[in-house]
């Protein structure tokens, strides 16, 4: 099995229609050990959702703008494993403020690349006493390459987090850690919904896409995520692998 024996922590957790939901899903199915993360309001509600998994995970509460939250995680990681081999990265949040490039505040951006880009780095730093071996952090983004329509801030955070990646590769790789991200076409998550006028996305989207493209279906970018915290791309760090039908090398 692709991820036999392998230790996961994967965050994002919301709905079982998430990336990270079939992250977790297809990495029990292929042998792996999984711990998920939430906080808050929505740790019930990933507790409830992780019982729908193959085997019900541990889920320990970490929010990545808490420094607290941070520092504890290794230790409050070793109460149920005694290693980490890959790091799912499936976090965004931009106030409704950042979807309004010329009117949104600092404010508003601040928290959108605090929580969007910054944490990328915060996250792995904060597991990597369990990566002693090596292993992955895999992140999800949405190409940051364009302009998109209603994106704005959250977009400029995107390329951050990408920017992020591309300097993790950099620090982490002499550790034997393998920073990449998927950058998937437009699913039907709670991130989505969260963001005014995405269905704009969904609309053209499979219209573009040479493979076609079904917004509900997170298993494609799910199989990439899981693929890069395998052994099988054991010399691929800080790549961007494109899950979106093919509408990244399409023109208008």
């Amino acid at each position: 099995m692709l991820l036999q024996g392998k230790t996961l922590l994967i965050t994002g957790v919301l709905m079982d229609s998430s990336i990270a939901f079939h992250v977790a899903k297809l990495a029990q199915e292929q042998g792996a050990t999984v711990v998920l993360t939430s906080f808050g309001r929505t740790m019930k509600i990933t507790q409830a959702i992780a019982k729908r998994l193959p085997t019900t995970p541990e889920v320990l509460e970490l929010d990545v703008t808490d420094t607290e939250h941070l520092d504890s995680l290794a230790d409050r990681l070793r109460e149920h494993v005694d290693h980490l081999d890959g790091v799912l990265h499936s976090i965004g949040f931009a106030p409704q403020g950042a979807f309004n490039f010329l009117e949104g505040t600092w404010d508003d951006v601040a928290t959108a690349l605090h929580t969007s880009a910054y944490s990328l780095k915060a996250l792995a730093t904060a597991a990597l006493p369990l990566m002693a071996d090596g292993g992955a952090v895999v992140g999800l983004t949405f190409d940051a390459k364009f302009a998109w329509p209603v994106y704005d801030w959250m977009g400029v955070a995107k390329a951050a987090f990408e920017s992020t990646n591309r300097y993790l590769a950099r620090d982490l790789g002499p550790k034997g850690v393998r920073c990449n991200l998927v950058a998937a076409g437009p699913i039907r998550t709670t991130a989505a919904k969260s963001i005014p006028g995405f269905e704009a996305f969904e609309r053209v989207w499979d219209e573009r896409a040479p493979l076609g493209w079904d917004v509900n279906d997170p298993v494609p970018a799910a199989k990439a995520c899981a693929a890069l915290m395998s052994d099988w791309f054991p010399a691929t760090t800080g790549e961007i692998v494109h899950v979106d039908g093919g509408v990244h090398a399409m023109g208008q």
